[in-house]
């Protein structure tokens, strides 16, 4: 039995659009938001544009890389032809294709611009009440009367192990548009990509609001004695930096640079584990997986060891991966199980296999119309 066409329509456009939809409605949130503090929408100190013009830099490297692997290109090889080349690049980065990745990709860091603005006002519309102290003790009740934190520095120690997970925290900013420019570049289906982008831009809308549900700090703020026997790292370093920038926006919101102090929920965490997750639901190589639960399992032990987050921050965050991917799935329409029996027959033509009853998953489409957006 062959596989199913592809619908046409505006069905085959419904997973491509899904991200640029959030970014606006997110983009209109937050400028309605931070107009009614009597501030303007901005990109704080120009980042998302940098990031977006750094990893699209780098997605193009990684269709160069995607066109040449897909043209046979290998080490000990000869290079394949231009001819080769050419036909493989028209094949498979048909113009449907590019569109739909580089929406995405705008549509994320779009996302992510409106999410800083969102996130910047929260001490100015909520200014009553943290709740920190009530999230410490909720923690201790957790683990029976121990801070967890503190239960971390005893049990792995505060020598390396500060500078190891120091190292991991901060390269999520590395590790997150890897994910996002990986997904979309070299994805036999173009769709888990697009979905994948979509959920991690759904954590931005849905952490912006965890903010105003319960306001807090984190505990290196809130209880800063008790991460004073940890080593100076850069993580050390950044806290402060964040810590200067919020002083300064409480002092003068219209020209300093907006705050980025917030500890529930955990996006890091939240954004981990809805790689991890995805890497399941797409049929990832399991390769792949056991290295993003690697990858979550260290980041949620550093949100706690270094301070950033109580432990119901970094359950919040799970929650709220878990339901980016939900939503993300309603809004792409995407079929997950279609999406993992091609993944599967791409493999097992790999390995030299063939898909008993599907010659053409087992062909690995590369037409383009595989790679497409579709419901």
């Amino acid at each position: 039995m062959s596989a199913p066409a592809p619908p046409r329509g505006p069905a085959r456009w419904r997973a491509a659009a899904a991200g640029p939809f959030v970014a606006l409605l997110m983009v209109v949130a937050a400028t309605i938001a931070v107009n009614d503090q009597g501030l303007p929408l901005r990109d704080p100190d120009h980042v998302a544009a940098l990031y977006l013009g750094l990893v699209g830099f780098a997605v193009v490297a990684f269709v160069g890389l995607d066109v040449l692997w897909r043209a046979g290109a290998r080490p000990g090889r000869p290079l394949p032809s231009k001819a080769e080349l050419l036909r493989v690049r028209r094949e498979r980065w048909t113009p449907l294709r590019a569109v739909a990745a580089g929406g995405a990709l705008v549509g994320f860091y779009l996302s992510y611009m409106a999410y800083r603005n969102v996130k910047s006002i929260v001490p100015l519309v909520r200014p009553e009440h943290l709740f920190d102290r009530e999230l410490a003790d909720w923690d201790r009740a957790l683990f029976f009367g121990t801070d967890p934190a503190e239960l971390l520095h005893s049990v792995l120690g505060t020598g390396i192990t500060s500078h190891v997970l120091s190292t991991f925290y901060v390269a999520f900013i590395v590790f997150l548009p890897l994910t996002i420019g990986v997904s979309l570049v070299f994805s036999r289906d173009l769709r888990s990509g697009l979905f994948y982008t979509c959920a991690q831009s759904l954590n931005w809308v849905l952490g912006a609001l965890s903010y105003f549900a319960l306001p807090s700090l984190g505990p290196i703020y809130a209880f800063r004695g008790d991460f004073a026997g940890l080593p100076y790292t850069e993580v050390t370093r950044l806290q402060g930096v964040l810590l200067d920038q919020r002083i300064a926006f409480l002092r003068d919101p219209a020209t300093a640079t907006p705050q980025s102090i917030a500890a529930f929920a955990s996006l890091h965490v939240s954004m981990s584990f809805t790689a991890a997750l995805a890497a399941h639901l797409v049929g990832a190589d399991r390769r792949l997986k056991i290295a993003l639960w690697v990858w979550f399992v260290v980041t949620l032990t550093g949100t706690v060891y270094l301070g950033w987050h109580y432990v119901l921050d970094d359950i919040a965050g799970m929650a709220l991966g878990a339901a980016a991917l939900g939503i993300a799935r309603l809004l792409t329409g995407i079929d997950l199980r279609a999406v993992r029996r091609g993944g599967a027959a791409e493999r097992e033509r790999r390995d030299g296999t063939a898909v008993a009853g599907d010659p053409e998953e087992a062909a690995g489409r590369s037409d383009g119309t595989a790679a497409a957006p579709a419901d």
